[in-house]
């Protein structure tokens, strides 16, 4: 359904610095750089933080979230694990089982160093 997923940021070498450590838990390659912004690139879609191109501060969308798919809770627990050591804020609670009108679900939240929500989901089989 997506092409890609564009967020925004105020240091665009912290946040590449950031987000190579974050998805480097999940098989992601380091980011390609072109000009503000970079792009990581998968078989599944495209991940990208730019400065923004009107020159105004970047900001985080209110009530937004990104989400990224995990392969177990494990991964969940290690895209966590390496958010918070490069900087970014646990959110909500703690890396867990949630249950939802989606099924069961292993999640985890983190504030981005820009203040982004995201999450990493792993949907636990029934």
């Amino acid at each position: 359904m997506f092409s890609h997923v564009m967020i925004g940021t105020n240091d665009l070498d912290k946040a590449k610095t950031f987000y190579d450590q974050l998805l480097g838990t999940l098989e992601v390659r380091p980011a390609r750089v072109d000009g503000h912004r970079i792009f990581y690139i998968t078989k599944t879609g495209v991940f990208s933080v730019s400065k923004p191109i009107n020159g105004e501060p970047a900001t985080c969308a209110n009530g937004g979230t990104i989400g990224f798919a995990c392969n177990s809770p494990e991964q969940v627990d290690k895209w966590h694990e390496a958010g918070v050591a490069a900087g970014a804020t646990s959110i909500e609670d703690p890396p867990g089982i949630r249950q939802g009108s989606g099924g069961t679900l292993y999640l985890a939240y983190l504030r981005d160093l820009d203040g982004n929500k995201i999450c990493a989901m792993h949907r636990m089989p029934n």
